[in-house]
């Protein structure tokens, strides 16, 4: 076990690095008061050596580190990997650790299952029984545990096997490639950007009218920016649901902003009711061109919804088949989409998902194949007739 808090430590543990096969990586933050995550710990390991680098350790400069994740020769192993990608993102100025393996990625590959937890994974591949108890551990706080420690460098330690097994796996299935498809959106730093304007998104707007959908940009985008400058929670500014309301309400005075409920009268006559109106206001002067318009779910065509359910019961019994997790392939809008288009613009229908599932799916919905139980599994059935017209017009 080793806890390095030095600069020098530091610079002379990640040379020794330099010429490993691959090296694991975990890291521990906490983000329940802040905006941004508070990095307390990276873990890293290889073949022969493991160590926790203390972020908070006076002085410390991680400098070494970022270059060794930067390191395009060597391959960096994590667990459910966009939480820490997220972090190092940030830190590393826009840089990502690459080329990168994400051993959750790889158990979906695998067939175990949708998002097996690093435990269970653990257990399952190499036997080894984690201790969880310091989970959920004040990770900022000093001087951290032996308990701590051990449990921290487990994650990086056990983390080996599990990596070369599923290794071993996808080469000897030929498989690498399903992963190597995944990476890249991971090793994307346009995955982790997040542009205050694009933030009303994630609040699923209650309703399509594109004045409402402008208070509401509105509203998130000053939210966000506020969030960060303060570097606190996004609820900490204002909720979710209050965002809602104003853009349902549009207020137009300090009045009115306090009538949204849960927000005081202080905060409407405070500097952020005053911006917060502000921001309202030039909303709802926006040109209607410019407005933002609704992310509208594609209508089917009548009848289609049988279809869909009939790709459903496709798709778990080919991912049974293949041992892939269903996710990994294929959502239900997915599903949707090619019950109402052959050429629908979903992953299902390129590379290596076209090969497990599209194909079949697309022969299943125009009549080629048809679904049968038997000895409780479902099985296809290929059937010598071309689709009928009736089937072809349905597409």
């Amino acid at each position: 076990m080793k806890l390095i808090t030095d600069s020098k430590d530091l610079g002379a543990f990640c040379e020794s690095l330099a010429n490993a096969p691959y090296i694991t990586v975990d890291t521990e933050f906490l983000r329940d008061s802040t905006y941004w995550p508070k990095l307390c710990l990276v873990q890293v390991g290889a073949p022969g050596a493991v160590a926790a680098i203390d972020t908070q350790a006076e002085g410390l400069e991680l400098s070494p580190l970022f270059a060794l994740l930067r390191e395009s020769s060597l391959t960096k192993v994590f667990h459910s990997a966009r939480q820490d990608m997220e972090i190092f993102h940030i830190l590393m100025e826009g840089d990502l650790p690459a080329p990168i393996f994400d051993t959750q990625v790889a158990a979906m590959v695998c067939g175990y299952g949708e998002q097996v937890g690093y435990d269970t994974l653990a257990r399952k591949i190499t036997g080894a029984r984690i201790d969880k108890a310091s989970r959920y551990a004040d990770w900022s706080a000093r001087p951290l545990t032996e308990r701590q420690l051990d449990y921290a460098l487990a994650d990086v330690t056990h983390l080996r096997g599990v990596y070369e097994s599923l290794r071993a796996r996808l080469d000897e299935s030929g498989r690498a490639t399903w992963v190597e498809e995944e990476m890249a959106i991971l090793t994307d730093p346009a995955t982790y950007r997040m542009e205050p304007q694009e933030a009303w998104r994630r609040l699923r707007p209650r309703s399509t009218d594109r004045g409402y959908l402008s208070v509401m940009q509105a509203a998130a985008a000053w939210r966000e920016i506020e969030a960060q400058r303060r570097d606190v929670p996004r609820n900490r500014v204002i909720r979710d649901e209050q965002i809602q309301d104003i853009a349902a309400q549009s207020p137009r005075t300090v009045q009115d902003l306090a009538r949204t409920r849960g927000l005081s009268g202080e905060f409407a006559r405070g500097r952020l009711g005053t911006e917060l109106l502000g921001v309202i206001e030039a909303a709802r002067n926006l040109p209607k061109d410019e407005r933002p318009t609704p992310s509208l779910k594609p209508e089917l065509p009548s009848g289609l919804g049988p279809v869909v359910e009939l790709l459903k019961v496709l798709l778990k019994a080919k991912c049974e088949e293949h041992g892939v997790a269903q996710k990994l392939v294929a959502n239900s809008a997915d599903l949707e989409l090619i019950a109402a288009d052959d050429n629908a613009d979903v992953s299902a229908l390129r590379g290596w998902r076209r090969d497990v599932f599209g194909e079949d799916a697309l022969a299943l919905k125009h009549g080629r194949i048809a679904l049968a139980a038997e000895n409780q599994a479902v099985k296809l059935v290929r059937l010598s007739q071309e689709a009928t017209p009736q089937a072809a017009a349905s597409s």
